[in-house]
């Protein structure tokens, strides 16, 4: 008999990103305040928008948690604390928290809320577990280091209301379970206070002291030294895997990614599971169209990461530190009018008389053609190239509200 499908946790960056991962399929979503989150150049919530989020996804049954996974300093106590005391008054499902110093304000302010620890705690046995259970976390999140097996020995010694949350799809952080010195070395900007400048994608080579301005590429050897440039984590090819090992979320990673992204993501995992709960069959006989619905939006060419074993030269890129495209982003579909022109606010260029693509919660995906684009002033216009523009447009096929806007890269690969 197959065991109870996990929760679909998706990322959010912004008000807009949390409604559309709501409509394409997530169970939870995962958001961050405008402080004391690991995202500070992700656009994020003000203390508003994450109420009317939260209530959102409440009205559609989802859960919202709220990311305070910060390494705190001393100068960010007090902060917070009145934080965390406006966090109370708005009521999110759960927060991620990985310092000790912000569990135990939480726990003072806010008790009533659960407590998720986050993998920056660098959370990898059993015993670890068990402690953050002991001081009242409800969840712990799993360090991107482990195995399959070693997930399913923690479950097998933990009790059953502590849950298991784990990273299934997305970057791969070149450190331990993400908390990064490079950032903060190279830039002075501390990754584990929110200010990641990502320089585990950049392109490095060695240089010899004795010999200043001769850039030597780095190899590497049957022993690995795979530092660099990781591929992304992708498991929907491997869920009854997951599900048996006991995990109780499947987390995305992506709090910076656009809406396409996430809804290309939600929307392919949460098929994928619900496909899984109605038996093996029906997930295994649809694979390939998860396979090829992944890679939809912005990725990286995929690995399994840890899950069944240390990855080795297979699991990085040397070639090139890029990321490969097949579509690109054009926007969310806004109510429509009577004559079927819809709200539309700009993300890339498109045109009249293009073939575009709706991307629809469902799983389909309706070609249709541009027949015309107006600006709010009522003036026709041939092309939207100006980012972020309110428009509204007229498609052959008249989308629904929420539906996603894209269409393919003729420049990819």
């Amino acid at each position: 008999m197959m065991k109870k499908m996990p929760e679909l946790l998706v990322p959010a960056s912004s008000l807009e990103v949390l409604k559309v991962a709501v409509t394409f399929g997530a169970d939870a979503v995962y958001i961050g305040g405008e402080a004391f989150g690991l995202r500070a150049k992700a656009k994020n919530f003000s203390m508003e928008d994450m109420a009317e989020g939260i209530c959102y996804a409440h009205d559609h049954g989802v859960k919202v948690y709220v990311t305070a996974n910060i390494l705190a300093h001393n100068e960010d106590l007090e902060g917070a604390r009145a934080y965390f005391e406006e966090l109370k008054a708005i009521r999110p499902d759960a927060l991620i928290i990985s310092d000790p110093g912000m569990f135990t304000i939480a726990k003072e302010v806010c008790p009533e809320i659960d407590i998720h620890i986050s993998t920056q705690a660098n959370n990898v046995n059993y015993m670890t577990f068990l402690f953050w259970h002991r001081q009242g976390a409800t969840r712990v999140v799993t360090g991107r280091e482990l195995s399959l097996k070693e997930i399913k020995e923690i479950r097998n010694h933990i009790p059953n209301s502590l849950e298991i949350e784990t990273f299934v799809h997305g970057a791969m952080c070149i450190s331990y379970s993400g908390r990064c010195l490079l950032s903060n070395f190279f830039t002075g900007r501390d990754a584990n206070r929110g200010s990641c400048t990502h320089p585990c994608r950049w392109k490095y080579s060695v240089v010899e002291e004795t010999r200043p301005g001769e850039y030597m590429p780095v190899y590497e050897n049957e022993r690995g030294t795979y530092i660099f440039n990781s591929r992304d984590l992708c498991m929907i090819d491997h869920l009854p895997d997951l599900v048996d090992a006991g995990i109780d979320s499947l987390k995305i990673e992506g709090r910076m990614k656009t809406a396409l992204y996430v809804a290309t993501v939600a929307r392919t995992y949460r098929k994928a599971l619900d496909d899984l709960a109605q038996g093996r069959d029906v997930y295994e006989k649809n694979m390939s169209w998860y396979e090829q619905q992944i890679t939809g939006c912005t990725y990286r060419r995929f690995t399994t990461g840890f899950f069944y074993g240390k990855p080795d030269e297979n699991s990085q890129i040397y070639d090139s530190n890029t990321y490969d495209k097949d579509y690109v982003y054009l926007g969310i579909a806004g109510e429509a009018d009577a004559e079927g022109r819809f709200a539309l606010e700009q993300r890339n260029k498109f045109s009249v008389g293009e073939t575009v693509e709706i991307m629809k919660p469902d799983g389909r995906n309706v070609l249709t053609k541009v027949e015309e684009i107006w600006d709010l002033d009522g003036n026709a216009q041939e092309s939207a190239p100006h980012a972020k523009q309110a428009l509204r447009v007229k498609l052959t096929q008249t989308p629904d509200q929420m539906d996603i806007l894209r269409r393919k890269d003729d420049s990819a690969n």
